[in-house]
């Protein structure tokens, strides 16, 4: 099960990345393919490093059972998407914001850290929520085919 949560961490992370990094980049009103590729790149890093270290399977199964959700249910993917957008996203967010606003400051403007941060913060949080609780289950299914496992039998989601 290991290796399905690899691949869960790997498939999870370059999406969320992607569309973080398109996001933050097209809300600075300066895109440009190289600043793009630089956000992905980094985020990507950030993403599958976070899931080598964090175990979120096993974190994700205990805030389940802690409000009583099955997994793999509606609530339980609330749960777990809000779980792991909670995880990811600010730190993602934070490094995302460093690097724009070091960026916006080396080109002349004044602007204020916190509020790029809060506002990115919070776009990044309802997105992440969004693309995780709808993209999750789908990318589990499929990683779960890919290995071999009937995505029926499972009982709660991949255990590590």
């Amino acid at each position: 099960m290991k290796k399905i949560g690899l691949q869960m961490s790997v498939l999870m992370g370059i999406t969320l990345s992607f569309f973080l990094a398109l996001t933050g980049n097209l809300r600075s009103g300066h895109f440009t393919v190289p600043a793009f590729l630089i956000s992905f790149l980094l985020s990507t890093v950030i993403s599958l490093l976070i899931g080598m270290f964090v175990p979120m399977p096993k974190l994700e199964g205990a805030v389940c059972e802690k409000l009583q959700a099955e997994p793999r249910s509606m609530k339980g993917n609330a749960v777990t998407a809000l779980v792991s957008d909670l995880i990811y996203t600010p730190v993602i967010t934070l490094v995302m914001t460093l690097l724009g606003y070091r960026q916006a400051v080396q080109h002349g403007a004044s602007v204020s850290f916190g509020g790029m941060f809060l506002v990115s913060l919070l776009v990044s949080l309802v997105l992440g929520y969004v693309l995780i609780f709808l993209l999750k289950p789908m990318f589990l299914k499929l990683v779960l085919k890919a290995n071999g496992v009937d995505p029926s039998s499972m009982q709660g989601g991949p255990k590590d």
